[in-house]
């Protein structure tokens, strides 16, 4: 019973020292009186700020910058630069069987009844580059038209969709007018089912566009959710989802989504074929470490 309650004590005194911290880094403060004032110190899981020994506090890895704005840095793993090779190598179905998508013109993009892509490689956490462009051609109305989705780990979507507006006039209502209404959180830029986009930032059809993902994937523990994965998302440069996931995205029906279920930690980049000829260009993808 004494050895418990020692124990206890230890674990108590390390809280209350700042020695254990489950929720981030560990922070340390004191000060000393130099010359008659006090000097502030800190560390940060025992590195001092602004610490100059790089044996203490190494310097970042070098990553240089792509030439022009989209382009890959140089520690990125391009998924497709528009070239037969780099499609081929990096691109399967489901199956993981040769793809129905085909290249025209340095883009990919389905063909009839071709059914989802996915990478060849897995992946968990990390940064995607996309840039897609929705048929100029403009058919069907809501979720007919111009119809895909970015799907991470294979299953956690960003939606893509015909969702510009011309122009910005309100309703009766002070609401938005769509040109192609459907329900919000099934928009362009819209975790599907689970958060609308902040803002409505869509070009033209027939107009290319981006999607910056930073995504942190979920972690699970005895087979149950521990930790949700995160989603931040630009869309043509501008932030669009900030969000906690708090569940899958996966339809269950007109007014019902999945919720989360064990898997893999790394699982494949998939792109929909929703029987819309969205097209695709410039794909990379850099691996980050996870956030625990």
């Amino acid at each position: 019973m004494m050895k418990n309650w020692i124990a206890f004590l230890i674990v108590v005194i390390a809280l209350c020292c700042g020695a254990v911290n489950n929720d981030g880094p560990v922070i340390k403060e004191w000060s000393k009186i130099v010359d008659e004032k006090p000097v502030y110190y800190m560390t940060i899981d025992g590195v001092m700020v602004h610490e100059k020994d790089p044996a203490k506090q190494p310097y970042p890895l070098v990553v240089r910058p792509g030439e022009k704005c989209g382009d890959a840095p140089s520690d990125a793993f391009v998924l497709f630069d528009g070239s037969e090779e780099s499609f081929k190598n990096n691109w399967t179905d489901v199956r993981g069987k040769n793809t129905k998508w085909i290249i025209k013109d340095g883009v990919m993009q389905p063909t009839k009844h071709s059914g989802y892509i996915q990478s060849e490689k897995s992946f968990g956490s990390c940064q995607l580059h996309v840039e897609f462009r929705t048929p100029a051609n403009i058919r069907g109305r809501g979720q007919g038209r111009g119809n895909s989705g970015v799907f991470l780990m294979g299953q956690y979507e960003v939606q893509i969709l015909d969702s510009y507006q011309i122009d910005d006039k309100l309703n009766e209502q002070g609401k938005a007018i769509y040109d192609n209404p459907t329900y919000p959180d099934g928009l362009a830029g819209a975790l599907y089912g689970r958060k609308k986009p902040e803002v409505n930032v869509c070009r033209k059809p027939g107009k290319w566009q981006s999607y910056d993902i930073t995504f942190y994937r979920p972690i699970f523990k005895d087979g149950k959710i521990d930790k949700k994965a995160i989603f931040i998302v630009y869309q043509n440069g501008v932030l669009i989802q900030f969000e906690e996931l708090i569940g899958g995205t996966g339809w269950r029906g007109p007014h019902s989504i999945s919720n989360y279920r064990y898997h893999d930690d790394k699982l494949p980049i998939k792109f929909q074929d929703h029987g819309n000829p969205v097209c695709f260009r410039n794909v990379w993808i850099r691996p980050i470490k996870d956030n625990r």
